[in-house]
This record gives C-alpha cells, structure tokens and sequence, in this order.
C-alpha cells in the first residue's frame, strides 16, 4: 500500500511523520511519496523538493512567489496521479494543498483525498469547509469540536487528537542542563522567515525592558533549520545574548526549565501548554494581511490555549499592539507569578487527548478506515 503525503511547514511535518509512524505500525510496508520535511523523511520519505518553499503565509507574502509556487502546485499534482497511491493525504497549508487537491480530484474522482488539520472555520472565513468539500472527501482533525464542522459541510471527520500530548517530554537530567542563576525566558519567533524578521525587534526590545528588572535574565531560543542563520543574524543585538537551540534534545529541555515564554502565534502554545511554561503570544503580519484577517475574524483570541480550554488566561499582542512597552509588563507579570494560566494549560492536554492512544496512530486508523473500509486498520 502506497500513499502520497504533502506537508509544507514543520507542524505538519511533524504531523505526517507521526502519521507515518502510525501507518507503518498498522500496515507493516506501506510506502510514501510526496513533499515533507527532515521528520517525514527520516520515516521514509524522499522528498520531491524542500518542504521550506511552501513556509508562506500571508497575502502580501504570498504574491511575489505567485508563479513558482504555481508551478510547484502542478508538478505535486502529476507526481500524486503518477504515484496512483491508496489515498492522497494532505496536512495543513491548505492554501497550497487544496489546490493540489483540486487537479488531482479532477482527474480522478476516485482517490481517496484526506487532509490533515481541519480548517479553522470557526474562527474566519466560515464557507471555506464547503470549499473544501469539493476536492476533500475526509478529514482528521486536531480539535475536538470541529468534526460537525466538517460533516456539515458534506465531508466524513474523525477527530484523532493533537501529536503534541504524545511528545516526549524533557528527564531530570535534560532538564539540569538549562538550569542557572536568573529567569529563563523562551523567545520563539517562529518558523518562517517573515515572522522571524518582524517579531525578531520587538523582542529585542521587551528583553531589555525585561532585563532592566531582571538584569540576570537568560533567554533560551529554539529554532529549526532553514531559519537559524537568520535567527542568528538578527538576535545579535538583544541586549540578552540568547541560547539559539537545534537539537530537538536541548529543545525540550528548555521548554521544561523555562519560566516564561514570548512566542509567535501558532501551535507552539500547545507545546509550552505540554510543559506547564505560562506564555505571552505576539505576532505582526504585513498590515495588509492583518487589516484582513481581522475583518474576516470569528473569534476574539488565536491562541489554542485559550479557545481549547475555553478561557482568555494567554495574553496576546497581534499587529499594532505587538509592542514591547504592552508585552513586557505582561512577561513581568508571570515571571513573578505565572499560576494563572495552569488549569487551562493542564485542561487543554486532556482535551486534545493526553493519556489515551497517541494521536498518530489515531490518525492512521481513520485513514486506514477510509481505504480499507472493512477492517483495513
């Protein structure tokens, strides 16, 4: 059985190697072809090409790379119709992966098309699930409450847990690695290379607000690869020389020595939620895209703690409050007493499923399910 996966950021690279892991488990030989990152190829994947020229996000971002992306979004189409897989299965960057849905549909209505990670109807533009249901026939989602989204859009949906409650977490003596004198900060810009260049200032500028207080203060930065020569290049100003991690070891070490955490928006929260590390979330887009996303908005907060857990305990600074002079006193604030934000931190865990089958191999069965309808799990 061959399937032929697509990822284009590293949350759904993440997601598919999960996934994949899950798939190899049930149904020992399965085969992959497709488009992911370092975590999908260390399962098996070869990558058509890099995973990283599809980390756009935006509007305004968008545009310059109109063409090529165009071009890649045909040659994944021939590759997934030349690969006749069991099921095409698509995770996240929907912007991209429904357009590659899209053609392959067309030219055969029979393939199964999944996509991993429901979009977030419930928050912004609502008729997308319709959209989707054209060139989607099902759907694995992370959060609880989106499956009747899906279903009543015409798609089948299986709700199978987010991977973020089955990742390992940091020992003791992982932990006793990043231990020292002074508050440890995490600053985590993100994972692509606009929000990096635009969040990397303003944190600049909260540490030294935040270091006049603490002038101990140690930050902590975990990266991933394609970003960190830019990470490197523009911390080196902070008036707090951070601590600028790869290794995905020291990564979860931090997260489970960190006092605090300054981070971008996005799935991150779930993972210092995972670690009990109280966050403050900041993200700038160009003002383009923010003017829009915010006129299309359905909810009043972004951040996955607070909608999961159904509380508003995360503060956020988005476009033009994601300012240094509003953030710091917020981080200052939960240095000294982070206990706020505990029980929807802990809450969020076991709603997105700690403690029951790890999501990936959730996900597995519903795929499976849907190739295999009579017991193919």
């Amino acid at each position: 059985m061959k399937f032929f996966l697509i990822a284009g950021e590293p949350s759904g690279d993440r997601l598919g190697a999960a996934l994949m892991q899950g798939l190899k488990t049930l149904h020992p030989g399965v085969r992959f072809e497709g488009i992911g990152g370092p975590l999908m190829q260390a399962e098996g994947l070869t990558s058509l090409f890099p995973m990283e020229e599809l980390s756009i996000m935006g509007i305004a971002e968008v545009l310059p790379k109109y063409f090529a992306l165009k071009r890649r979004i045909a040659q994944s189409a021939a590759a997934a119709l030349a690969a006749n897989p069991a099921a095409m299965v698509t995770i996240d960057s929907p912007d991209f992966c429904l357009r590659v849905a899209a053609i392959v549909k067309a030219a055969r209505p029979d393939l199964p098309t999944i996509h991993y990670v429901a979009p977030s109807v419930w928050a912004w533009r609502p008729g997308r699930a319709a959209k989707m249901a054209k060139v989607i026939d099902h759907v694995l989602a992370l959060l609880p409450f989106e499956p009747p989204y899906m279903t009543a859009a015409g798609m089948t949906c299986d709700f199978v847990g987010h991977p973020v409650v089955a990742e390992p977490l940091a020992t003791a003596e992982q932990t006793a690695l990043m231990q020292g004198d002074g508050p440890l900060l995490l600053a985590l810009p993100g994972s692509r290379k606009a929000e990096v260049t635009r969040l990397a200032p303003v944190i600049g500028e909260t540490l030294a607000a935040i270091k006049a207080v603490h002038p101990n203060l140690r930050v902590a930065l975990p990266t991933v690869r394609h970003v960190a020569p830019l990470v490197r290049d523009l911390s080196q100003g902070w008036p707090v020389a951070p601590q600028i991690i790869e290794d995905p070891a020291l990564k979860r070490a931090a997260f489970a020595a960190a006092d605090v955490a300054l981070a971008a928006s996005g799935t991150v929260s779930l993972e210092l939620a995972a670690n009990d590390c109280p966050m403050v979330i900041a993200y700038d887009m160009n003002p383009i895209t923010y003017w829009l996303m915010r006129r299309a908005a359905l909810i009043d907060t972004v951040t996955l703690v607070n909608l999961v857990s159904e509380s508003r305990v995360v503060p956020e600074f988005l476009g033009d409050r994601c300012r240094a002079d509003l953030i710091a006193p917020a981080l200052l604030a939960l240095i000294k007493d982070g206990s706020a934000q505990t029980d929807a931190m802990r809450l969020t865990m076991e709603r997105l499923g700690k403690g029951g089958e790890p999501p990936g191999l959730r996900a597995a069965r519903s795929v499976l399910k849907v190739v295999a309808p009579e017991g193919g799990a």
